[in-house]
């Protein structure tokens, strides 16, 4: 059976101003998800993380998956996110715990080998390093896709924490383009003993 969407029509153009609007990359995330309910609901998860919940689409989706059995917590650097994420959670009726955050750093000692699922859509787009450090400063929209030379300067912080974070069935689903060299992230993955997927057609690399 389909899984409807998460609403959003409470965004406005005001919104998008300052927080990164649901785009195909975010629906792609869905899509994989949705692929994947069944065997999502089978690990019996009880902690999921999204970093970068933006718009609150994401966890809002695999809220509705995996039902109120577990404790979905979404962090993001920009308050304006924080905001989009608390009124989307509300307008869909599910329960989210919203976070204003870098990355993972006020939970990563006590969410060590804890995370059944995490999301990461992050800022993948190569673009100068000053862009991406004043994006960063400024807490805003361009924080979402500005991701320094490569697009992977944020990225590989979180690749790095990856094999501390996950619980033994852990799962995580990244975004990816094809100037992120998604083939290189499943080798780093599979390096420290991580099974790794990749979906060439849509450059969404799925870890477990």
């Amino acid at each position: 059976m389909s899984i409807p969407t998460p609403y959003i029509g409470h965004l406005t153009e005001d919104d998008y101003e300052h927080v990164y609007e649901p785009a195909e990359d975010s629906f792609i995330l869905l899509d994989a998800l949705e692929q994947d309910a069944e065997e999502l609901k089978s690990l019996r998860a009880t902690l999921c993380l999204e970093i970068g919940s933006g718009s609150g689409i994401v966890s809002t989706f695999l809220a509705r998956i995996l039902g109120d059995s577990a404790l979905y917590i979404c962090t993001d650097i920009n308050p304006h996110a924080n905001n989009a994420t608390r009124r989307t959670a509300g307008h869909n009726d599910v329960s989210l715990e919203i976070l204003l955050s870098n990355l993972v750093d006020p939970l990563e000692r006590r969410a060590e080998s804890r995370i059944d699922i995490l999301l990461f859509n992050p800022p993948y787009v190569p673009t100068s390093a000053e862009e991406m450090a004043g994006s960063q400063v400024e807490r805003d929209v361009a924080g979402a896709w500005a991701g320094g030379s490569t697009g992977m300067q944020v990225t590989n912080v979180v690749l790095d924490m990856i094999p501390r974070l996950l619980s033994p069935v852990g799962r995580f689903y990244l975004v990816a383009v094809e100037q992120n060299d998604p083939a290189s992230i499943v080798r780093q993955m599979k390096a420290v003993g991580l099974d790794a997927e990749v979906s060439p057609a849509l450059f969404l690399a799925h870890l477990d």
